[in-house]
C-alpha cells in the first residue's frame, strides 16, 4: 500500500487535537470521519471548526470553495466501527492514557481492514505499548501532532522495531499531503523528542515556583526575555492543557516508580480543581475576561 491508496481517515476524539487534525486531512482531500462518544462534543467540535475557517476565509487564508470542499469531506458518528470499517488510515487522539488508548485501539483492530494503518497522536506513550493489543504491530506507529495542529507545521512520526517501512512512509507521505512536517524518529523512547526538551524546561520550572525561588509569573517572563522563548513554561502548559503534561507524567511514573516522575504537587492541585489552562478558563494563569482570538 502506498499514499495513493489512502482515500479515507478516521480520527478518533474531538477533543482540542481530534477535530483539528480532522479538518488538515479534510483540507488536504481526504474523506475525513471525527468520531466521539459524546454527540455534544462533536457538535462542539464542528462549530469550532466553522469559526476557524471562517476567519480564515475572511483573512485570505482559505478561498471559499476550499472551505465548502472541507466540510464536504469531513463528517461526524459516535460509532467507532462506523469510524473505522472503511478508513485506510485512523488517528487516534483520546485522553493521555495508557488503558484507555490500549481499548480504543483493541476496537479499531476489531473493526478497520487489515491494510488499514493505525496512528496514535499520543504526546508520550510509545506505540508498541498499544500494539500488543492488535494484531498488527507493523501497522502501528505514532504520529504526533502538535497543539493547535491547524496552526503548527510538525508531526513526529515514531516507529517501533515491528513497525514497518511501508507504514512509516504512508505516514510521512500523509504528513506531507496535509501541508504538515513529519519528523521520523527511528527508535522509540518515552515523550519522543520535544516533549523530553519540554518536560526538562516546565518540570524545572515548577520545582523552581513549588520551591519558593520564584514567582510563576517572574519564571515565565526570564524564560520569555532571558531565553526568547515565545512564551514561558507555565503560559506553555495553560494552552496544551495542564491535564496532559500531569497524565503523561503519571504514565512515567508507573513504568519507573521513581519519585522525580511523579507530578509535582502544585500541577496534581491543579488538576483536581479542574484548572486546566485555556480550556477551562483557568490554570496558572485566569482567561475567564479575556477572549481568546481563533
Amino acid at each position: 500500500m502506498s499514499i495513493e491508496n489512502v482515500k479515507n481517515v478516521a480520527v478518533i476524539g474531538a477533543g482540542s487535537m481530534g477535530h483539528q487534525i480532522a479538518m488538515l486531512s479534510a483540507l488536504g482531500g481526504f474523506e475525513t470521519v471525527l468520531q466521539d462518544i459524546n454527540e455534544k462534543a462533536l457538535e462542539k467540535a464542528i462549530d469550532m471548526l466553522e469559526q476557524r475557517m471562517n476567519d480564515w476565509v475572511n483573512k485570505g487564508k482559505l478561498s471559499e470553495e476550499q472551505r465548502r470542499l472541507a466540510f464536504q469531506k469531513l463528517r461526524t458518528t459516535t460509532e467507532i466501527k462506523e469510524a473505522a470499517q472503511d478508513a485506510d488510515l485512523v488517528i487516534e487522539a483520546v485522553v493521555e492514557k495508557l488503558d484507555v488508548k490500549r481499548e480504543v485501539f483493541k476496537l479499531l483492530d476489531q473493526y478497520a481492514p487489515s491494510h488499514t494503518i493505525l496512528a496514535s497522536n499520543s504526546s508520550s506513550i510509545v506505540n508498541s505499548k498499544i500494539a500488543t493489543v492488535t494484531n498488527r504491530p507493523e501497522k502501528i506507529l505514532n504520529m504526533h501532532f502538535f497543539f493547535p495542529p491547524l496552526v503548527m507545521d510538525c508531526v513526529e512520526v515514531v516507529k517501533s522495531e515491528e513497525t514497518s517501512d511501508e507504514s512509516v512512509q504512508i505516514a510521512m507521505d500523509f504528513c506531507k499531503k496535509i501541508g504538515r512536517t513529519g519528523v521520523l524518529l527511528e527508535k522509540e523512547i518515552y515523550g519522543f523528542i520535544a516533549n523530553r526538551l519540554l518536560f526538562a524546561l516546565s518540570n524545572e520550572a515548577v520545582y523552581l515556583y513549588e520551591n519558593g525561588y520564584a514567582d510563576f509569573k517572574d519564571i515565565d517572563l526570564i524564560a520569555k526575555k532571558a531565553l526568547g522563548h515565545p512564551m514561558g513554561p507555565f503560559e506553555l502548559m495553560d494552552l496544551s492543557g495542564i491535564d496532559v503534561g500531569y497524565y503523561a507524567n503519571m504514565e512515567l511514573y508507573k513504568e519507573t516508580q521513581d519519585p522525580k516522575d511523579r507530578p509535582a504537587k502544585c500541577v496534581e492541585e491543579k488538576v483536581k480543581a479542574g484548572e486546566l489552562g485555556r480550556k477551562t478558563g483557568k490554570g496558572w494563569y485566569d482567561y475567564r475576561k479575556e477572549v481568546i482570538s481563533r
